[in-house]
């Protein structure tokens, strides 16, 4: 089952030279449910516009993203945030945490805003703690945590939610190698214990390679590895 599929799609930006640089060119590409796939690239050449693009956290010049068969080009923008808030999870190169609130309420405060009450919210937030390891850490914030801890966190946010699809771009860019494997280990395990999907972004070939499927982007173009 397809659940998420890039069609035709193309973006560009003012050059500085004038006119237009693009970035993406024609780019088709389609994720099935369960699947990992991962998009290595030289910086700049578009891997996190890409990303946004199939996050419906940006547009394309031209061409579609399809959500479950539906083009979310219709969508209204509400139904485009309902899609991000209960179908999507996102873990990005800095954890993006809450630094007023502890590793457990970081959690559990998208599963509220998603109309959980509190006492569940709390509840999977401790789940999913222990699933990466962090329940002794629960009352830290996160400047109490070490930059792999944070990331710990931000991947337990991102699946605490049981979205279809993790969105992942450079989620170990800022960390050193050990933590890097650690959280890499992490965010497969944990992905496809629960059994979601995941398109992933990194420069990092080795991390790249645990994926189901595995594509380079260059002068605009994916092309399979």
């Amino acid at each position: 089952m397809i659940l998420l599929e890039l069609e035709n799609i193309r973006k560009s930006f003012p050059s500085p030279e004038g006119g237009r640089l693009e970035i993406l060119s024609d780019i088709s590409l389609s994720v099935e449910k369960g699947e990992v796939i991962s998009i290595v690239g030289k910086s700049g050449t578009g891997k996190s516009t890409l990303l946004s693009i199939a996050a419906l956290l940006s547009l394309p010049d031209s061409g579609r993203v399809l959500y479950s068969g539906k083009d979310t080009s219709d969508m209204k923008e509400t139904e485009r945030d309902g899609l991000r808030a209960f179908d999507m999870g996102f873990v990005f190169q800095s954890s993006r945490l809450l630094k007023d609130f502890s590793a457990l309420e970081n959690i559990a405060m998208p599963l509220m805003i998603q109309g959980k009450k509190k006492k569940e919210a709390f509840r999977i937030a401790e789940e999913y703690l222990v699933l990466t390891g962090l329940e002794g850490r629960a009352k830290h914030r996160p400047q109490e945590l070490s930059g792999g801890e944070r990331q710990r966190v931000a991947i337990a946010r991102a699946l605490s939610g049981n979205p279809s699809v993790i969105f992942a771009d450079e989620p170990t860019g800022s960390l050193d190698e050990r933590n890097a494997r650690a959280v890499e280990e992490l965010l497969f395990e944990s992905v496809r214990k629960t059994g979601h999907c995941m398109l992933l972004v990194t420069h990092n070939p080795q991390f790249a390679s645990q994926a189901d499927r595995c594509f380079e982007l260059s002068k605009g173009v994916l092309c399979a590895l």
